[in-house]
């Protein structure tokens, strides 16, 4: 289960999806940071059948809004 998970497939609009170039560009990454966001199970791909990958960007946005890096540790 995804850190971020994309909401439901019937709650999710046309204009909300994108590639990995569109999802890199969204979260101000490099497309290789959302692959590694995905392997890593912070986000997870729309679920379609065959073809590219396609992401939800309202959740790419909030993923990369959590700041890189483990958390500290409690004193």
């Amino acid at each position: 289960m995804p850190t971020f998970e994309n909401p439901d497939i019937s709650d999710i609009y046309l204009d909300d999806v994108g590639t990995v170039f569109e999802a890199a560009r969204v979260a101000e990454v490099k497309p290789g940071t959302i692959r590694v966001w995905e392997s890593r199970g912070k986000i997870e791909r729309i679920p379609l059948a065959g073809g590219e990958a396609l992401y939800h960007l309202p959740t790419i946005k909030a993923a990369a809004k959590v700041p890189a890096g483990r958390p500290a540790r409690a004193a």
